[in-house]
């Protein structure tokens, strides 16, 4: 029999003073058996940088042809798709054809760098690709914070990012790696 998706819920408020964008967005995540707390608290966090009322969750990492996160408009036209980790290069070309832009939030330490290296030919020529990486130390940190149901605050004031759950603060920092 198969391991069933661990059913986690968060209520993120988000104070995007950048964008000027203000929201409480109540999450429901399907966590599959192989996915992370890691994987999945950087999932939320890409989810409050590009906060949006129409910013889905994808199917997840069991699925090729969907993305972490998506915005489509009305029509069906992908607006964003957003990846985390470190994702193959056919998938973001596959991606950029298809998107407006795409972005990454990779996480991993110094496999981030080895991974953008291995594939820097062809990435940097895709011109709606850009890609983030947060320290490892901070994904895991994020990752410490995974409890079945969370309240979970994001504040965003001028690049700087702080991350909230109960009395734990995080600053976030989010190196570019490309365009860099």
């Amino acid at each position: 029999m198969a391991i069933k998706s661990t059913i986690f819920r968060a209520t993120l408020s988000i104070s995007d003073l950048d964008r000027g964008y203000y929201a409480e967005h109540n999450l429901t995540l399907a966590r599959h058996p192989s996915e992370t707390d890691e994987r999945m608290m950087v999932r939320i966090l890409a989810f409050a940088l590009d906060a949006d009322e129409r910013l889905l969750f994808g199917r997840g990492i069991s699925s090729d042809d969907e993305p972490a996160l998506w915005l489509k408009d009305d029509t069906g036209r992908i607006l964003k798709w957003i990846e985390v980790g470190l994702p193959d290069e056919r998938l973001l070309r596959r991606a950029a054809g298809r998107a407006d832009e795409v972005i990454v939030l990779a996480y991993g330490g110094r496999t981030v760098d080895i991974w953008w290296q291995k594939d820097l030919a062809t990435l940097s020529k895709l011109n709606n690709l850009k890609v983030l990486s947060i320290a490892q130390e901070d994904s895991r940190a994020l990752a410490a914070l995974a409890e079945r149901n969370m309240l979970l605050t994001c504040t965003i004031q001028d690049g700087q990012i702080w991350f909230s759950a109960g009395e734990t603060t995080l600053a976030i920092v989010l190196r570019p790696v490309f365009p860099g």
